[in-house]
């Protein structure tokens, strides 16, 4: 894989110093409302999730909407991903499941929905890698990206705390209107993208931070669900994530 900013051996160490990976995919899980929205409007049967292990999206998808799903990932974890489909009652036989490459790979078949949740900022060439999504996604099909959104408060807290994962991210990639104008130049049509959710940090060390971190890091999210729960906004400065929606 080429223009990227992790590799195999980053995801392994990754995904083996996480914790309480195999949890049961809540009804309401991150993003629930704007799939729901997207599989009823686009009448959806087919979906598969890039880079998205260990599939909670795919799960989702298939436990509560009834798609058809795949999930495709350059590092698949075995253990991890048997535990995660055991504690959502599936087995592979319920979500196909590819580890490959997207900058070789040639898939077979298309699909209705193509989605990725925190894949895309992992690489340099943002436009480039948007459009790899396209290869698996059938005409009139539609496309659904999310990223964090570290250009603001959650940033700020990346940087202070964990600079070793901010590092891994094209910043730059975080900006909404560039990422609308990339689908664009693709040829997307019904093109949105915009920052999604009202308040949120988080550290993937946290476990790693010493007491008062801990306590200045909970302080802070709290503060700012408190604040966007009385003024519940969108934006730059304050949410958790950006969104990107088209249709081929």
């Amino acid at each position: 894989m080429s223009n990227e900013l992790t590799d195999k051996a980053f995801w392994a160490d990754y995904w083996e110093s996480k914790k309480g990976l195999a949890f049961n995919v809540p009804t309401g899980y991150t993003f629930h409302k704007l799939l729901k929205q997207i599989v009823s409007k686009n009448r959806i049967c087919t979906a598969i999730e890039l880079g998205g292990f260990p599939g909670y999206y795919a799960i989702f998808l298939h436990k509560y909407l009834g798609l058809r799903t795949t999930l495709f990932d350059f590092y698949v974890h075995q253990p991890v991903l048997k535990e995660v489909l055991n504690a959502n009652r599936l087995t592979e036989k319920d979500i196909d499941v590819v580890e490959g490459d997207l900058f070789n790979y040639k898939p077979e078949d298309r699909y209705d929905l193509v989605l990725s949740c925190g894949l895309i900022e992992h690489f340099n060439d943002t436009r480039d890698i948007i459009g790899r999504h396209l290869q698996f996604l059938k005409p009139g099909g539609t496309l659904f990206i999310t990223l964090p959104n570290f250009t603001g408060v959650n940033g700020w807290v990346q940087r202070k705390f964990d600079i070793a994962n901010y590092e891994k991210h094209n910043i730059a990639s975080m900006n909404p209107r560039l990422l609308a104008g990339y689908c664009k130049e693709l040829g997307l049509k019904n093109v949105e993208a915009f920052y999604y959710g009202h308040f949120s940090v988080w550290l993937e060390n946290k476990q790693q931070q010493n007491p008062l971190t801990k306590i200045f890091i909970k302080t802070l999210w709290l503060a700012g669900k408190i604040a966007t729960k009385i003024i519940p906004v969108e934006s730059k400065a304050l949410s958790p994530y950006i969104v990107i929606k088209a249709v081929k």
